[in-house]
């Protein structure tokens, strides 16, 4: 499948849900500015919760708002596609609010994912999932990697 195919508007991705009814559904979200390894291993770890995994990204400008106005380094789109080549990763869409509850409360997933620097009582959609008989799950996240780290062997 090419990877533009896993990339669907909320709308699209809301249908697409009802068609995977039958599947237990992940969820997590993100940045995904440079991908490395504890993106590829976090969103690896995710995908084993479940049958089909979603990835939503956040917007261009709800990155600037969260890391600043030198971020994202990558655009939506780019970050997308290279997020839709993981083999693991489902789905793809954008959100542009400050956290994805809308998203969360619309796709109703079976299991919503967090890194485990995340606590459970603090994670945005917990109480959504869990209303409907879904898990809230923290990852291990691997140390050492991060976006900022990267950025910052690059630009001393």
């Amino acid at each position: 499948m090419a990877t533009a195919e896993k990339i669907f508007s909320l709308n699209e991705l809301v249908s697409k849900r009802q068609d995977w009814n039958d599947y237990k559904i992940v969820f997590t979200n993100g940045c995904f500015d440079i991908l490395h390894l504890g993106h590829v291993d976090y969103l690896e770890k995710a995908a084993s919760k479940g049958d089909k995994l979603i990835v939503a990204i956040n917007t261009d400008a709800s990155v600037s708002k969260l890391k600043g106005p030198n971020r994202p380094i990558n655009n939506e789109n780019a970050r997308a596609r290279v997020i839709a080549a993981l083999s693991f990763v489902d789905a793809v869409t954008f959100f542009s609010d400050d956290t994805p509850l809308t998203l969360i409360k619309q796709l109703k997933p079976d299991v919503l994912v967090k890194g485990s620097d995340y606590n459970i009582s603090n994670i945005v959609g917990a109480d959504v999932v869990m209303a409907n008989g879904g898990k809230v799950e923290t990852i291990e996240l691997v140390e050492g990697y991060s976006t900022t780290n990267i950025i910052n062997k690059i630009t001393q």
